[in-house]
């Protein structure tokens, strides 16, 4: 067992080791110095709480099931102002493990499946490589401090004309120009 959480299960499974006539129950809660670690590895500024509950359920012959939630409390820096802005996640995480599933002898072409909950079956399941997958992303992209609002700004050389989110449509100039025909 690794030192990186506080658990009454152990993080990985060996699924072939593991009854088929039962759900298995697990409860992940990382300790501190693995909050901080995951903290500075998604530029977060804290990571307060962290915790996967769930059960893996054996389906069919060989394949097993994932129902789990995962809950956090995260600190990050507003994308607008940079003030603190606490984020509390509660996520269902879903996934499936399918004997047979070879996803790298898909044709690259190959459209995504409609469900990608759909997993590869693996020989050992990480249980806190799927709670640090769902974290990543759960964790909002562009926080906001409550009342911030997006900047409006525009650069250009002294002398000229900002240009403008309508100076970027490509009817822009088509348009302006009707409008002087008009007159």
């Amino acid at each position: 067992m690794t030192e990186t959480a506080r658990r009454s299960t152990p993080t990985k499974f060996r699924l072939s080791a593991l009854s088929r006539t039962r759900p298995h129950e697990f409860e992940i809660v990382p300790d501190q110095s693995a909050l901080s670690a995951l903290a500075g590895e998604l530029d977060l500024s804290a990571l307060r709480k962290l915790r996967l509950t769930g059960e893996l359920v054996p389906e069919g012959r060989s394949d097993w099931r994932l129902e789990a939630m995962l809950g956090a409390t995260l600190v990050q820096p507003c994308g607008v102002t940079l003030e603190p802005v606490t984020t509390r996640v509660d996520e269902p995480v879903r996934r499936r493990y399918v004997e047979g599933l070879d996803r790298d002898a898909l044709p690259s072409e190959q459209e995504m499946p409609e469900d990608d909950s759909v997993e590869a079956l693996p020989d050992t399941l990480d249980l806190e490589a799927v709670m640090h997958e769902a974290l990543i992303l759960a964790v909002p992209p562009f926080p906001r401090a409550p009342g911030a609002e997006a900047l409006d700004m525009a650069v250009t050389e002294p002398g000229s004309t900002p240009m403008t989110d309508d100076d970027a449509k490509p009817l822009a100039g088509l348009r302006d120009a009707m409008k002087r025909s008009e007159h």
